[in-house]
């Protein structure tokens, strides 16, 4: 089996529990913020609809910097259909990226920089488990606390959550 293989099935049930997030984030609370140091309510989902994206990048480029590139700035929340738009075609082309990827793609070191200095350096397969996969999963778990802070039903993810329940 290959290591796309591998990877697919995790991608694509992280990106189909994380869509059903996206899909309850209020359009009338995006500016809302638990914390003045916090993102707000739009900018968190923003973050996490773009996160495939960088899977993209990953697979396509040998390196990124953050702080140059633009490509890690996740765009404005503008609605929530717009958001469930993004993260749908992020998905869908990360994953015929990493579909296509042979197992030496996946062993090419990749770098993440930040204003020319590296922060890590990394294989493909363990880039998108960490920087993409356990990344997007970190956000997403910050996105059910903000919808339960704003009274949104929050969905299953790895069980029942007690809005599922019953």
């Amino acid at each position: 089996m290959s290591i796309a293989a591998t990877v697919l099935p995790e991608f694509d049930q992280e990106m189909a529990t994380t869509r059903t997030m996206l899909e309850r984030v209020p359009e009338a609370r995006a500016q809302w913020t638990p914390h003045a140091k916090a993102w707000t309510l739009g900018q968190l989902a923003s973050h996490i609809g773009n996160l495939p994206r960088l899977g993209l990048i990953t697979m396509e480029a040998d390196e990124l910097d953050v702080s140059s590139s633009g490509a890690g700035k996740s765009p404005e929340f503008a609605s929530t259909a717009n958001l469930i738009r993004t993260f749908d075609e992020n998905v869908r082309r990360a994953r015929a990226a990493i579909e296509s990827a042979s197992d030496s793609d996946m062993m090419e070191p990749w770098t993440l920089r930040n204003a020319g200095k590296t922060v890590w350096t990394l294989p493909r397969a363990a880039v998108l488990r960490s920087f993409i996969l356990s990344h997007m999963i970190h956000h997403r778990g910050q996105l059910s606390v903000y919808l339960r802070l704003n009274d949104v039903h929050v969905p299953a993810v790895y069980g029942p959550s007690p809005d599922t329940r019953g």
